[in-house]
């Protein structure tokens, strides 16, 4: 078969995602334009850009970080909060650096925490995001938040935004959203015409970029894929087990259970996390009397594991599973994320009863300590799906 060519067409081609973002920040910096830090999907990157913000995502995924976290914080935490604080301690993420402040997110309690000590470094702004996402006083409640949030912005990096400014924000990030779901599509194709690591790489560099800067980008993406389709180029095979993989945010060095499918012979059809295709899935409302308020429903439909009841997640999960047509469903479940591995019971019957499908929770952290044990069950899950 003729060799695939990589979808980014830069200097930066074949190389980790997080150096083609960062060298955009760097240009974004050098011309003037402030940077904010995130950690989170219910980070509104959308007001930021309205308001002449860069969002950069900050470093949360590598276990090189964890042990030096570990002389403030319980060993007993989440890997992605240690992480987090270890880069922070270090100094050594880039994007923490370039940030002259960071939103952040009530989503879960050790993250309400380190935020303290976050705070000690760098000015930070905490939003007390609302987990009862169904209940009447949410959305006024999150509305609220995002107009404080934007004051804080307003005050510390001496930039504003209208309405109508943000309203042409949310028209652009749809934009962007159609665009991914359509580069998503080629993974729907059996067998899928991009791997785990495209996707990954593509969705890393799209939220963060500005709109005006990603969509060409993106649309070069299509048509590249758009020629392997013509060509019959694809990954895997038609014999490839087909895996969704849903649950806690995966990158870095939580990137093994991509890979662990891939060499165990299987194909990932859907990344559904926060670092994948959750942020796209949907589109704001456009036209309506407050933008912000528009915003804050979008970002409310977030099916994370911290909003209960989350039956939004089963939902989206249901809509995955009929567009792309996998064979079985991993959950991704990080050491100490309560919330995620709770709720893997309710996932995993859910997949079993209503899709019929072969489903497999795995546990584990940013190490390669269990990589054996990893690789056997996913073998394990592919035996039973063949």
């Amino acid at each position: 078969m003729e060799e695939m060519k990589p979808l980014f067409e830069d200097e930066y081609a074949g190389q980790p995602a997080p150096k083609r973002v960062l060298a955009y920040m760097q240009h974004k910096q050098e011309n003037g334009r402030p940077i904010a830090g995130t950690y989170c999907a219910y980070a509104p990157v959308e007001l930021m850009q309205a308001m002449g913000i860069t969002p950069a995502v900050l470093c949360a995924f590598a276990k090189a970080t964890i042990a030096s976290a570990e002389t403030v914080l319980p060993a007993n935490l989440c890997p992605l909060i240690k992480s987090s604080y270890g880069f922070i301690m270090e100094g050594s993420c880039p994007f923490f650096s370039m940030s002259g402040a960071v939103v952040a997110e009530t989503t879960c309690d050790g993250k309400k925490k380190m935020f303290e000590l976050a705070a000690e470094v760098k000015p930070l702004h905490v939003m007390d995001l609302p987990q009862l996402p169904d209940e009447a006083e949410a959305q006024e409640n999150w509305t609220r938040m995002i107009r404080k949030l934007q004051g804080f912005l307003e005050e510390t990096f001496d930039c504003a935004a209208t309405d109508s400014q943000i309203e042409e924000s949310l028209k652009k990030s749809n934009r962007r959203n159609q665009l991914m779901r359509k580069i998503f599509d080629y993974a729907a194709i059996h067998p899928p015409v991009l791997n785990w690591q495209e996707m990954f790489d593509i969705s890393f560099m799209a939220l963060p970029y500005d709109v005006d800067d990603a969509v060409p980008v993106l649309e070069g993406i299509i048509e590249r894929l758009e020629e392997r389709v013509t060509k019959g180029l694809h990954h895997g095979n038609a014999k490839s087990p087909r895996i969704l993989v849903t649950g806690s945010p995966v990158g870095g060095d939580a990137l093994k259970i991509y890979r662990i499918i891939e060499q165990c012979g299987g194909v990932v059809v859907t990344p559904d996390c926060c670092t994948g295709y959750k942020l796209f899935a949907e589109d704001f409302e456009e036209g309506t009397a407050d933008p912000v308020e528009a915003l804050a429903r979008r970002y409310l439909k977030i099916p994370c594991s911290c909003m209960t009841p989350n039956e939004g997640r089963l939902a989206a999960l249901s809509k995955m599973i009929e567009r792309f047509k996998p064979d079985g469903v991993i959950d991704f479940v990080l050491t100490a994320c309560h919330s995620y591995n709770v709720e893997s019971y309710k996932v995993g019957n859910y997949i079993s009863e209503q899709h019929e499908l072969p489903f497999l929770k795995i546990e584990t952290d940013y190490s390669d300590n269990d990589e054996g044990q990893i690789r056997t069950k996913v073998q394990a899950l592919f035996e039973i799906i063949s």
